[in-house]
């Protein structure tokens, strides 16, 4: 049975608006206002697993069997989000990946390269079809991200109020709302993913800024008019990984063999490899990671990203390394950085891909 994956949410939520022209795929609640909450980071089974560090969340209905996309990383996930499109289609291929015409890699983050973020993800947002559609749609974010290459990517054409903390996100969320008597706001918190990466996502510090933002959460539920429907979803969960399951792929010279570059994360892997030599690649990977990886090449993995249009091909790997279990593929040369953190997210496993889509109406 297919699932059901974020590239549907904000789609459900336009319909509920009564937005004709997209589906209420989720079956969500008409409503004149829609307030949108992405808590990154927050895994619908370390919601599940931890329901004392969110009391407020765990007790809110949801849609079940919810999930992320491939790769479950923060660049895919809210692009997907914010066009109601797949990996294959927009093209955000990962945290890293490879700019087809430049052979360079770019963070998509970051936005380390000259590349500018309209051309390279042209289609046009879910709120900018709202917006065509007489309602309001506006993004209250942290300030910083303004005008970051995802926000052009995600959220231009859009108003965007820029904050600088958590009780500034709340007067801001609410004064939009207030205004407009029929529309959607988006807004986003990064806290959880931090702790999760710096400190592990069974930290105490984890479990701390969890209870922070349930808190957060309850007062704007509190505060918001009495038609708004809360919408609190993430773009992908979280497991610790120990310090044996880190292979460093540095420490077996063959693997760089025919592979000109080495993208994504560590959990997942593009590989971009030499002409003709994808199938010696896949073999070599295959051998040394055994069953701890999935390897396969771009082309046998549409049903992981969509069916890739030929545009955005030369984003993703020609040859894909997912992780399994607690193994990840990390790289002294490349992203030395990487071995620094305890939290990782990025591949196909159940901890990585659940996300909770939680409703709460006044």
């Amino acid at each position: 049975m297919t699932r059901q994956t974020i590239d549907l949410i904000l789609p459900s939520v336009a319909s509920a608006l009564g937005v004709t022209a997209f589906e209420n795929s989720f079956g969500l609640p008409d409503a004149p206002r829609y307030v949108v909450m992405v808590v990154d980071g927050m895994g619908a089974h370390l919601l599940h697993d931890h329901p004392e560090s969110a009391p407020f969340l765990s007790g809110l209905a949801g849609i079940d069997d919810v999930v992320c996309g491939i790769p479950s990383t923060t660049a895919t996930s809210l692009t997907s989000l914010s066009t109601g499109l797949k990996p294959g289609q927009h093209g955000m291929a990962g945290y890293t990946c490879r700019v087809p015409e430049t052979g360079r890699r770019m963070n998509l983050l970051t936005w380390d390269q000259p590349v500018e973020p309209e051309q390279w993800q042209p289609h046009p947002s879910v709120m900018t079809g709202i917006r065509a559609a007489g309602l309001e749609a506006d993004v209250v974010n942290e300030a910083k991200f303004a005008d970051s290459g995802l926000t052009r990517c995600t959220h231009r054409g859009v108003p965007y109020s820029g904050v600088k903390s958590t009780w500034e996100r709340l007067d801001v969320v609410l004064d939009v709302v207030e205004a407009a008597p029929r529309g959607l706001v988006y807004t986003y918190d990064s806290r959880l993913d931090h702790a999760g990466h710096l400190e592990g996502c069974t930290s105490q510090a984890w479990h701390e800024t969890l209870l922070a933002i349930d808190a957060d959460i309850a007062e704007m539920r509190a505060e918001l008019p009495d038609d708004t429907v809360l919408l609190v979803t993430a773009d992908h969960g979280m497991i610790d990984l120990p310090e044996d399951g880190r292979f460093d792929l540095d420490t077996v010279p063959e693997l760089r063999d025919g592979v000109d570059l080495v993208a994504g994360e560590a959990r997942l892997r593009h590989l971009y490899v030499q002409p003709g030599a994808t199938d010696d690649v896949v073999a070599s990977w295959r051998e040394v990671v055994g069953d701890r990886a999935v390897v396969e090449r771009r082309e046998d993995l549409t049903d992981w990203f969509g069916p890739i249009a030929p545009e955005v091909r030369g984003r993703f790997g020609d040859v894909i390394v997912a992780s399994l279990d607690q193994f990840a593929v990390f790289s002294s040369a490349d992203f030395p950085q990487e071995f620094m953190l305890r939290g990782f997210h990025g591949s196909i496993s159940e901890a990585e891909l659940a996300i909770p889509l939680l409703i709460s109406a006044g």
